[in-house]
């Protein structure tokens, strides 16, 4: 029986090769592992090699079905964010299925109509805070066996005076052989090297591990027997469910180390016996409401902490910002105890304030800094460092981000780096990544957890102790080209600098670097050249290896800073980078944000190839290269439930249309709410929302109940909605099925059960899972509709959609349809209070439009937060379609398609 791609992404197992649940009991395999419904894994081995920093995994497995009928198998693999897969390969019926880099935009165009029958195969996932998931579905034929071989690579980061290699385990069955080998060359000398086992013992991981390092060499060994994985002797769950990782650091003899093979050179440079720099830093603190409860706590906590940290030589202070900012001196002042007494006690008693003013705040933290370098010469040679935390985006002072961007730019002016910290999902992490970039910083996420206290504190324990500020590595120029990055605004103890590039033919002779930075008190500089000799015996001992590991490390660090800096950039600036990215993506076969891999000759029902696909990290957008259009995809970490409106903070104030169409009209000047129904046959499409100066529009498609109760009314519902924002060619179609991204031209289709992320030019789209999706428009509103499933019980037998408006103050007066009319100021008066024909409920006349209406107060419903039985809302409802109310007459809203 030949492969079949199941159409499915499975949040589930780590290295994981698993049968599918069927009915029947398991079997025992005769050599000690258990069959999963005829199914067992009879090998599973990692092998990672590093050479120089640069670490080569490859993941393969072989499962064997025992049984005589096919069976359904999946392969789930984490692997870090930081790594890009290089190679994937399947072998079955001895038929070998191999994968294929291509550009994304190529990948989709083949995949897309695989999507809309569930979700996608082979896509890789976020998964946890460092891990993205990579998942595959086959079909195994009945009493052979199959064989998955995934290879990825990255470059190792020195933090915390350490290098990491974090392998997880979680096969989810005893396995007859099970191998996890770890093979390190490093050319300094290893100056330790440590292994621990999050699943196992410190005793047991001591006799089951073994390892070794001499000289350049290191090597751990994991090879448990059965019976060693097993929980208990006469047990058949497995122990192996954690964290295998290996830890290592290199000898630092001198500030010089360079390798160079086949014209390519790696520079590392982490100096060692230097005296700390003091440092000036400010800590600006969102305290908006949004920071409620245990973040609050939690900061408080991590400042609290940090404080104790800060050696007498710093300078420091406090920025707030809610709605207003506040600081705790507006001025730098030195870490003595009394100082440092007193900040603690201002952070234990400041309480929550409104609003977020992220511009204002940074703007104060800036200030405070750049007074201190012009005002106080012997604060000019610190290393100043600005750090800002939020968990929300900017709703108050200056809004606009491209505007944020701005004054944050010309205040710091390249002076000191910025590190933001996005707490939570409520942020905008590709807004603080590009505000990091741009003031030579970085960004972290800290994720709302039980340790957001320690995250906060490690964060700040990798900037606590610089060392240099401005430094420079110089290489000659008419030796080298396409060098990554080599200048840094400042060395952190315990860090590496990374440099490489590519050595002109016939220089190696006159290649060498130069160091240049200041160092505490002093001027830093060193010259680094190159040990030929000691290459000569490098290349001996690691042959072809070394020289592909230089080479790969440079085409690694190379598109990770193109992928970074195209976020800075646009128009045709971005799109030189972007192809530059995807060019060496492609020539390099690594699958990244700009390329997918296919699976040659596995295909689906449909007879397509399963599709790999990288996200980025978190949120950052990851946008597609193609003829006119640049679009978003990402799927990842359960995302923001709204883009600029807090629906938390909303509890009332609700405008939309759900069930059977009811719609609902908040009317803020009033504080009160309007309702009324439309009564139209299934399949007739109506305008909800028109702005004739942008071309924005939201149409909706009725559809009726199924199995509805012969003679009575036949309830309609939206079971098919068209958003389009023709200044960026972007259409969204939405049903209860699926989510298509420009469907006309051919655009990619998300599941329901998908989370992502999307963006096209000014439009950004969220995917929550089975439950809503979010769009909102720059300088135009935020809409959201809300997924409606069949569930028992319910008078509703067919899925639907709501629709509600989060944000429409930036739509133009002339915004039309049959909820956009009333985004802009109306009044109305209501008097004549009496009882109506049904005694429960009250009558009135309203006097709206210069026309009198009798209105009736009752019930509708807010589904938002509550899909399944919504929030009581209490309303004026206007009878006969709305009509009174609406403009003209409820069938000019008809139109005749979605778009």
């Amino acid at each position: 029986m030949g492969l079949r791609g199941l159409l499915c992404v499975c949040l589930v197992s780590l290295l994981a090769l698993q049968a599918v649940a069927a009915q029947g009991s398991p079997t025992r395999n005769p050599k000690g592992g258990k069959a999963v419904d005829g199914v067992v894994i009879r090998s599973l081995k990692v092998n990672c090699k590093v050479t120089s920093r640069f670490a080569h995994y490859i993941i393969t497995s072989q499962v064997v079905n025992s049984a005589d009928t096919a069976k359904e198998v999946s392969f789930n693999v984490e692997i870090p964010k930081t790594a890009f897969i290089s190679d994937f390969a399947i072998t079955a019926d001895e038929n070998a299925f191999t994968g294929d880099i291509k550009d994304k935009v190529t990948a989709w165009k083949q995949y897309r109509k695989a999507a809309i029958s569930g979700e996608n195969a082979g896509l890789v996932r976020a998964s946890g805070r460092t891990m993205e998931q990579f998942s595959i579905h086959i079909i195994v034929g009945p009493r052979s066996k199959a064989t998955f071989r995934l290879t990825y690579e990255e470059v190792l980061r020195r933090k915390l005076m350490q290098y990491d290699i974090v392998i997880k385990v979680k096969p989810q069955q005893l396995v007859q052989h099970f191998e996890i080998d770890v093979d390190i060359f490093e050319p300094q000398g290893i100056r330790k090297l440590d292994v621990e086992a999050s699943f196992l013992p410190k005793e047991l991981a001591a006799q089951l591990i073994k390892k070794s390092f001499s000289g350049k060499k290191g090597h751990v060994l994991f090879r448990p027997t059965v019976s060693q994985q097993q929980t208990c002797p006469t047990c058949s769950t497995t122990l192996l469910n954690g964290d295998f990782k290996v830890t290592y650091d290199v000898n630092r003899d001198d500030a010089c180390d360079l390798l160079v093979a086949n014209n390519y050179f790696a520079h590392f440079f982490a100096p060692q016996n230097l005296k700390k720099l003091n440092k000036n830093v400010v800590f600006v603190i969102d305290i908006s409401s949004s920071m409620e409860g245990q973040k609050l706590k939690q900061t408080k906590e991590a400042l609290h902490k940090i404080l104790g940290d800060m050696r007498p030589g710093d300078y420091f202070d406090l920025v707030l910002f809610g709605s207003a900012v506040q600081s705790w001196k507006g001025s730098l002042v030195q870490a003595s105890p009394a100082n440092l007494e007193a900040a603690r006690n201002f952070v234990q008693q400041f309480s929550l304030a409104g609003a977020t003013n992220l511009n204002g705040g940074l703007l104060r933290g800036i200030e405070i800094l750049n007074k201190a370098q012009q005002s106080l010469p012997e604060l000019s040679n610190h290393a100043s460092i600005l750090i800002m935390l939020t968990d929300g985006e900017p709703t108050e002072g200056v809004m606009d981000r491209t505007q944020i961007l701005k004054n944050v730019r010309d205040g710091i002016k390249g002076r000191f780096p910025l590190y933001n910290l996005g707490f939570g999902h409520d942020v905008d992490l590709n807004f603080l990544e590009v505000m990091s970039l741009e003031n030579n910083g970085r960004v972290q996420r800290i994720y709302e957890d039980h340790d957001a206290t320690q995250q906060l504190q490690g964060f700040y324990e990798q900037v606590a102790n610089p060392l240099l500020r401005d430094v420079e590595l110089l290489y000659p120029r008419e030796a080298v080209s396409d060098l990554t990055q080599h200048r840094h605004k400042q060395y952190y103890e315990g860090s590496e600098i990374m440099v490489a590039g590519r050595i002109a033919d016939h220089k190696l002779s006159s290649f060498k670097a130069d160091v240049r930075a200041h160092g505490e008190g002093q001027e830093f500089m060193t010259t680094c050249l190159v040990d030929k000799e000691e290459m000569k015996k490098l290349l001996r001992e690691r042959g072809h290896m070394l020289e592909n590991h230089v080479e790969r490390l440079w085409a690694y660090l190379t598109i990770q800073e193109l992928l970074a800096k195209r976020m800075k950039l646009e128009g045709q600036e971005k799109a030189n980078v972007s192809a530059k990215a995807l060019q060496m993506s492609l020539a390099y076969q690594f699958v990244t944000p700009l390329t997918s891999m296919t699976v040659r000759g596995m295909t689906d029902q449909d007879g397509l190839e399963p599709i790999i696909d990288k996200p980025l990290d978190d949120y950052l957008p990851l946008e597609m290269v193609g003829p006119r259009k640049t679009f978003m995809l990402q799927a990842s970490q359960p995302a923001p439930t709204h883009s600029s409106l807090d629906i938390k903070k909303l509890p009332d104030q609700v405008t939309g249309v759900d069930t059977d169409p009811h719609f609902l009209i908040h009317v803020p000047q009033k504080e009160d709410t309007l309702c009324f129904n439309i009564n139209e046959e299934p399949g007739v499409v109506l305008s909800l929302v028109q702005d004739p100066d942008t071309g924005f529009s939201v149409n909706g498609q009725l559809i009726g109940n199924e199995a509805g109760s012969p003679g009575k009314h036949e309830g309609t519902y939206f079971g098919r909605l068209g958003i389009a924002n023709p200044a960026t060619d972007f259409q969204l179609e939405v049903t209860p099925q699926n989510i298509t991204l420009n469907p006309g031209s051919g655009g990619p289709v998300f599941s329901w059960r998908d989370q992502a992320f999307l963006r096209q030019n000014e439009v950004l789209v969220t995917i929550n899972r089975k439950r809503n999706l979010v769009v909102s428009v720059e300088d135009g509103g935020t809409f959201e509709v809300v997924l409606h499933r069949v569930w028992r019980g319910s008078a509703v037998r067919q899925d639907f959609l709501g629709f509600y408006v989060l944000d429409s103050h930036r739509m133009s007066a002339r915004t039309h349809g049959l909820l956009g009319q009333f985004f802009h100021p109306f009044d109305y008066k209501v008097s004549n209070l009496h009882p109506g024909s049904d005694p429960t409920k009250t009558d009135a006349t309203m006097v709206v439009k210069n026309r009198r209406l009798t209105v009736t107060r009752g019930l509708q419903k807010d589904y938002r937060k509550d899909p399944r039985h919504g929030a009581e809302v209490t309303c004026w409802f206007i009878h006969n379609n709305g009509d009174g109310l609406i403009d003209g007459i409820h069938t000019d809203y008809i139109v005749p398609d979605i778009f």
